[in-house]
C-alpha cells in the first residue's frame, strides 16, 4: 500500500502479581484469575518502508522470522481485515529484542499486541480501533493485556481484562534462571500434583494499589515448577532477604521478581544475585499512560473498567 515515513513502537513485558488457576476448560485451556503488571522492561518494534513482501529481522538469534511469529501473524491479520491483495506488504519490522523467551514476562504477546496497533497505523488508519482486541485474542491469550497495559485483572483464559487503577510506583528486580519452563508444561505439572493432593502454593503479602484496593501476591504454577527446579524457590528467598515487598515467579515461568519500594534495595539485590552468578536486571513498574500498546480504549469496550 503507499508509502510512509518510518516509525518506532515500544513492546512492554509483565509479570503476574498474582496468579490462580481455575477449573479446566472444554478447550483444554484452563480459567485462570490473575493480575498483570506492566514493566518498563520492553522490546522496540521499528516499521520501516520496504519494496516487496513483510519482512522481519531480529537482534536476538533463534527468533523466527516468518509466520511462526506473532509480529507476522498480527500483521497477516491486519492486512486481511484492510482486504489487501496477495500477501502483506511494503513494510519490514526491525525486531529489537530486550525481554527474554519463556521466562513468563510475555515479551511475544507484547510484541504482537504492538505490532497489530502499528500495523493498523499503516493500513487501517480509518478502521474503529477496537477491532483490534477481538483480532488479539486470536493472536494470543495475553495479546487484549498488552493493548491496554498498566495494572489490569485478567479472566477466562486471561484474554477477558479489566483495567485496574495502576499499583503504587515499584522497583523491579528480575533474575532469570539459565533455563525456560514451557506454558504447557507448567500446567502439566499442575494437573498432576493436584490430582495427588499435593498442597499448593500460598499467596504471600498484601500489596496496596492505587486507593484502597489490597492484592496479595502469588503464583499458582509456582510451587510445582519450584519442585522440579529449586532455584525458584531460592530465588524468591533472597529477593525477600532483601528486603522485596513480595516476591513470586512470573507466569508459567522461570523468571522470578522481587518488587521494592526503595531504589537502593532493588539495586543491591540485582547486584548481589549477579555476583552469584544470576542473570538479572532492574527495572520498574509502568502505569497504563507508559506502557499501553496504543489504544488503552480497546479494552474498555470489551469490558467494565474496575478501579
Amino acid at each position: 500500500m503507499s508509502t510512509f515515513s518510518a516509525f518506532s513502537l515500544r513492546a512492554h513485558a509483565k509479570v503476574n502479581l498474582s496468579l490462580r488457576v481455575l477449573d479446566l476448560r472444554a478447550d483444554g485451556y484452563h480459567n485462570l484469575e490473575t493480575v498483570f503488571q506492566a514493566l518498563g522492561l520492553h522490546d522496540t518494534l521499528d516499521f520501516e518502508p520496504h519494496e516487496g513482501p513483510l519482512t522481519l529481522s531480529c537482534d536476538m538469534p533463534g527468533v523466527p522470522l516468518d509466520e511462526q511469529n506473532l509480529v507476522w501473524r498480527a500483521g497477516r491479520l491486519i492486512w486481511d481485515c484492510a482486504k489487501g491483495r496477495g500477501e502483506p506488504s511494503g513494510v519490514h519490522v526491525r525486531l529489537r529484542k530486550r525481554i527474554p523467551a519463556q521466562g513468563g514476562l510475555g515479551g511475544g504477546s507484547s510484541d504482537a499486541a504492538t505490532a497489530l496497533v502499528g500495523f493498523a497505523r499503516l493500513w487501517l488508519p480509518h478502521e474503529d480501533v477496537p477491532i483490534l482486541a477481538d483480532m488479539g485474542v486470536t493472536v494470543g491469550a495475553d495479546v487484549p493485556f498488552f493493548l491496554c497495559g498498566g495494572t489490569a485483572l485478567g479472566l477466562n483464559r486471561g484474554d477477558r481484562v479489566f483495567p485496574l487503577a495502576d499499583i503504587e510506583p515499584r522497583y523491579v528486580a528480575l533474575v532469570f534462571p539459565p533455563f525456560g519452563v514451557s506454558t504447557p508444561t507448567a500446567y502439566k505439572w499442575l494437573d498432576e500434583e493436584r490430582v495427588e493432593g499435593v498442597p499448593g502454593a500460598s499467596f504471600g503479602r498484601d500489596l496496596l494499589l492505587a486507593g484502597s484496593v489490597k492484592l496479595p501476591v502469588g503464583n499458582q504454577l509456582e510451587a510445582p515448577v519450584a519442585r522440579r527446579h529449586p532455584e525458584i524457590g531460592q530465588v524468591r528467598d533472597a529477593l525477600i532477604a532483601f528486603g522485596a515487598e513480595a516476591a513470586a515467579m512470573s507466569g508459567s515461568g522461570s523468571t522470578v521478581f522481587g518488587l521494592f519500594e526503595v531504589r537502593e534495595q532493588a539495586a543491591r539485590a540485582v547486584s548481589a544475585l549477579r555476583r552469584e552468578g544470576w542473570n538479572t536486571l532492574l527495572t520498574r513498574t509502568a502505569s497504563r499512560r507508559q506502557s499501553s500498546a496504543g489504544a488503552p480504549v480497546l479494552v474498555r469496550t470489551r469490558s467494565s473498567r474496575i478501579d
